[in-house]
């Protein structure tokens, strides 16, 4: 089901006293917001941001997941274990995962069907890189991480669309560049997973929010550094 969802990725951002303090901050400029709203925060602070958000309209997420219920698997954390401090949501596949860490279609989809299994609302990442969009392949790029990410998963799933060459450059796709591509997207995900939730992000900001959200195709946002400024992360998530 479609639904208009704006998720902050604090990224490695935030010590606890600065979580604290933006929630503060955060809570009275959203209490009356008509979307979701989820904060994908640290390991270290979900636990802090959930008692935080208890009786509020703010979701708390996990910026991964383990595939594994437990064991020998050093720096992983479980679906379990981010359930256990008050994540719902998990984001899957980042493309700094992927770049930096070595995730692959494969990882992902083993722990998107994990994420399932134990109950957490995934948020699952695809996007080209500007070599590849400038090569003609950002349909087969997508189509391959959609195909091979989702394979075997049922349940409820939000994709985000994240163009590689606009996170963190201060570059964006043109709202309508953005919406044709998303478009695509929905097209190789339905039926896979039915319809469902596709967020725009690249760069998403106070500034450009509103001009993407206004796209028929984008039905929110996955918001990096805007979502560390609660001022501007609330005017997002008061986009109409």
């Amino acid at each position: 089901m479609r639904r208009r969802i704006i998720a902050g990725n604090w990224k490695m951002n935030m010590l606890k006293s600065e979580a604290k303090q933006f929630m503060v901050e955060l809570i009275p400029l959203v209490k009356d917001a008509k979307c979701e709203i989820v904060l994908c925060t640290p390991y270290t602070d979900i636990h802090r941001v959930y008692k935080l958000s208890l009786g509020t309209n703010i979701g708390v997420g996990a910026q991964n997941v383990s595939w594994a219920d437990k064991g020998a698997f050093t720096g992983e954390i479980s679906a379990d274990m981010l359930k256990e401090v008050g994540a719902s949501y998990c984001i899957i596949g980042h493309s700094e995962r992927r770049a930096y860490f070595g995730e692959t279609d494969e990882s992902v989809n083993k722990r998107l069907l994990q994420a399932l299994k134990c109950g957490l609302k995934p948020i699952v990442c695809v996007g080209e890189t500007l070599d590849e969009r400038e090569g003609g392949l950002t349909e087969k790029t997508l189509a391959r991480q959609l195909t091979e990410g989702l394979k075997g998963a049922e349940g409820d799933i939000i994709i985000a669309y994240e163009p590689v060459w606009a996170i963190g450059t201060g570059r964006t796709a043109t709202p309508e560049t953005a919406n044709e591509t998303i478009a695509f997207i929905r097209k190789i995900v339905t039926p896979l997973i039915g319809e469902t939730s596709i967020l725009y992000g690249g760069s998403m900001n106070a500034a450009n929010a509103q001009s993407l959200l206004d796209m028929s195709e984008i039905d929110g946002g996955l918001i990096g550094g805007a979502s560390l400024k609660s001022a501007d992360f609330s005017i997002i998530v008061h986009c109409k």
